[in-house]
């Protein structure tokens, strides 16, 4: 109705009960859009008046369906590759037993990545607890050897060093620190061995004797039997 038609219609009784009668229908369907705005939209009226615990136990009941989904997917034909939680290293010979497993027990392939990813960091500080033990073991052994330890233990070391640092690569050094076998009391033995080597005059090898031979060669400490050509 335009606002002319509403004038005219206002100016008799009749025409003013027609627009009253009009603008209460209009009121009306304006609240009535207003609550459709209110009502979240796809929401029946039951979801909005569920409490959060009842929202909670829905989702909670759709995550089990989902699990149990899983499961009756079974392991797969192949497993793709495992990813190593942060900070560990999946061995690949560990792995391969793993799959064996995995595949006997049915798990797919996300429930057999959730056990790697438990079960990898457990394993990995176990393996650095084994370390760390054999580390200590092999130091107190070392310390108290009959043939380099004890109060010479000092001085030995001295040519433990000479031989390191005469023959070894960075790469041994670096397996030798990463692996504790610097503390070994064989390697330690030997590296005593090739140091007092180095510095001596006077070598005795198979009966024969060398005398002011103390420019040898790395080849020729280690291994007597080898000369520079």
């Amino acid at each position: 109705m335009t606002q002319e038609t509403m004038m005219t219609a206002a100016a008799t009784p009749e025409g003013a009960a027609t627009t009253a009668a009009t603008d209460a229908t209009t009121t009306t369907a304006a609240v009535t859009d207003v609550g459709a705005v209110a009502t979240e939209p796809g929401a029946t009226t039951a979801e909005a008046a569920q409490t959060p615990e009842q929202i909670a136990a829905a989702e909670q009941a759709k995550a089990d369906e989902a699990a149990a989904a899983a499961k009756a997917a079974g392991a797969p034909e192949k497993y793709e590759a495992f990813k190593a939680p942060e900070g560990a290293t999946l061995d690949a010979g560990v792995m391969s037993q793993f799959e064996e497993a995995a595949r006997e027990l049915n798990l797919p392939q996300d429930a057999a990545q959730k056990m790697v990813d438990k079960m990898a960091p457990i394993m990995a500080a176990r393996q650095a607890e084994q370390l760390q033990t054999m580390r200590t073991e092999w130091e107190t052994q070392s310390k108290s050897d009959k043939e380099f330890g004890g109060e010479q233990l000092s001085a030995n070391m001295a040519h433990a060093q000479k031989a390191m640092t005469q023959f070894a690569t960075p790469e041994l050094k670096s397996l030798l620190n990463e692996s504790g076998l610097g503390n070994h009391p064989e390697l330690i033995r030997f590296m005593v061995r090739a140091g007092k080597a180095l510095g001596e005059d006077k070598i005795v090898n198979g009966g024969e004797s060398n005398t002011g031979n103390s420019s040898r060669t790395a080849a020729e400490v280690l291994y007597p039997s080898t000369k520079s050509s």
